[in-house]
Parts: C-alpha cells; sequence; structure tokens
C-alpha cells in the first residue's frame, strides 16, 4: 500500500527518529481498516496481569486464550496488538506478520498496594518477536515516577538504535492526587505533556473530565478561559499539550461500559483531532461477534462516517 499524505506528515513530526523507527511508526499508521488515515485503533490485552485472570476473562471464558485476542486484533482490523510477554510469545509463530505488535515491558498487579510497576521483558525481546514497538507505563504523581522516568529513558533509547517505537502508557496517580484528579483535564494533559517529554512516539491517557485538581493549574484554566466544557474541547487541549499535536494520542477505553457510551467516546475523540482509541476490556469482555461489531463501528466513526 502506498503511504498516504496524512502518514508522511505525521512521520514528518518525529525529526529525532531513524528511518527504522519511522518505518515501524508507519507499519502501525498503515495498518487494518483505519489504514493512511492518521488515526488507529489498538487493541491492549494487560489486565490479566493488572487484575487478575478471572476479573479479566471469566465473563467472556474464550479470551483466557490468548489466541483469542491476537485473533480479535487481526479480524478487527485493529492497527496494533499490544501485550505482555507471554502473551505475545504465545501466538508469536501462528499469527506472525498479521498484525504489528507492542511489547507491553512492564506490570503492576491488584495484590499490591504500590504505585509502581516492574519491568517485566527486554528489547531483545521485542526484537526477537518483530515488534513494531515497546509500551511502558508511567504513573505522574507516584512516589515511584523518578525511577519510572530513568527506566523508560534507558529502555526507549535501546529501542529506538534498533529502530522500535516507544508506546507510553501515562497513568495519574499517587498520595496527593485524588481519586477525582486521576482523571482532571490538568492532570491528564500534564501527564501526555510529560509522556511527550520523555520521548514517547505514541502516548495513552484516560479520558479526562472538566474536573481541576492542582491549585495553581486551576486559577490559569479561569485565567486563560481554556475550553474545557466537553469532552471534544478536552480531547483538543490533550492534543495541544502533545507538542500542539505534533505526538500521536490515543485514548484508553476505561472500565466496561455500555456500547453507547463508547460510541460517544470515539466521537468526542474524532471530533477533539485526537489519533483514536486503545481499548482493551470493552472489547475482549464482550462475546467475539459482539465485539468485532463495535470494533467496526469504532472504526467507522474514526472514517468519519
Amino acid at each position: 500500500m502506498q503511504m498516504t499524505a496524512k502518514v508522511k506528515e505525521i512521520l514528518s513530526y518525529y525529526e529525532g527518529d531513524t528511518p527504522g523507527t519511522k518505518a515501524n511508526i508507519a507499519r502501525m499508521l498503515m495498518h487494518g481498516k483505519l489504514a493512511g488515515t492518521g488515526n488507529m485503533v489498538i487493541l491492549p490485552v494487560d489486565q490479566g496481569f493488572e487484575h487478575g485472570p478471572a476479573r479479566s476473562f471469566a465473563i467472556n471464558p474464550a479470551a483466557y486464550d490468548p489466541h483469542y485476542h491476537y485473533q480479535l486484533a487481526v479480524d478487527s482490523g485493529c492497527n496494533a496488538y499490544a501485550a505482555p510477554l507471554g502473551s505475545l510469545e504465545a501466538g508469536a509463530d501462528t499469527f506472525a506478520g498479521q498484525i504489528p505488535l507492542i511489547l507491553k515491558m512492564n506490570s503492576s498487579n491488584s495484590l499490591i498496594s504500590a504505585k509502581d510497576q516492574s519491568v517485566n521483558a527486554s528489547i531483545q525481546d521485542a526484537l526477537r518477536l518483530g515488534c513494531s514497538g515497546i509500551g511502558f507505563t508511567i504513573y505522574p504523581g507516584s512516589e515511584f515516577m523518578l525511577e519510572q522516568q530513568e527506566e523508560i529513558r534507558a529502555l526507549s533509547e535501546e529501542a529506538k538504535s534498533y529502530g522500535i517505537a516507544t508506546v507510553m502508557w501515562s497513568y495519574v496517580r499517587g498520595p496527593n492526587i485524588s481519586k477525582d484528579g486521576e482523571t482532571a483535564i490538568d492532570t491528564i494533559a500534564y501527564g501526555a505533556h510529560m509522556a511527550a517529554l520523555l520521548g514517547a512516539h505514541i502516548i495513552k491517557v484516560k479520558l479526562p473530565t472538566d474536573h481541576l485538581e492542582l491549585p495553581e493549574a486551576k486559577k490559569v484554566y479561569e485565567s486563560e478561559k481554556i475550553a474545557i466544557g466537553t469532552q471534544a474541547e478536552r480531547v483538543k487541549h490533550i492534543m495541544q499539550c502533545s507538542f500542539n499535536g505534533r505526538r500521536i494520542v490515543v485514548f484508553s477505553g476505561g472500565a466496561t461500559k455500555d456500547e453507547n457510551s463508547v460510541y460517544d467516546d470515539a466521537r468526542a475523540i474524532y471530533e477533539g483531532g485526537g489519533n483514536g482509541s486503545i481499548i482493551g476490556r470493552n472489547c475482549f469482555q464482550r462475546p467475539r461477534e459482539e465485539s468485532l461489531k463495535m470494533l467496526d463501528k469504532i472504526m467507522d466513526i474514526y472514517l468519519g462516517k
């Protein structure tokens, strides 16, 4: 497939990257139903690590099998599939070359209370599995954030030296952040900006609410009359804070919700100029045919239909 003008434009924003890294970004942007549009839908399945197997998969038992997720990502026309090391290894040969892969490098779990993640894979693993990108979670606001910054700096440097892209999950949480603050517009924007500053090629954040968490930031939002009243306006602001749209930003699907809410989120992302969705539980916790139908409609929204 010939590369589109839109993808060429996006690649031009990554001025410090090698042709190899740009080729892997393009590989994801030029794959699937949204190929060439500059928009993306990524299937992430790291919830087994984060929440445990029964909480993640018992509602749809077929999803205990890693091949199920590979096949769902392929058949739905997703741009990429993201998962931890063991999940990717479990289907790497069967699905080789069928969809771009993102190796999720670090994970937390529900058995601990610390707002931290362990690094569970290597860049050599990503090379061996033919991955287009590595995925890494940072927790802006956590007492472990400085260590996480140093970890991703080293991993991203090594990944870029081999032409592998960096996808950064940026989730605000920590002892000084309230529950509402984890999805506040000012903290989400701050987290997205930090991910861009840390060298992320693709940034994943939660959809923000209109809550303002930080007193000093609140003063600026109010004095400068920054528009945050609608979800589309908030998405637009997140893009502005991600180098004024010079970085790809995809938004988390969040907890399982009804289909109309999922579609409303996608419309707001599209209208706000976001690059798309990275949607896990709202896909694999539904029956396969229902999930395929929903993903198809989400992608239609990103196609402007």
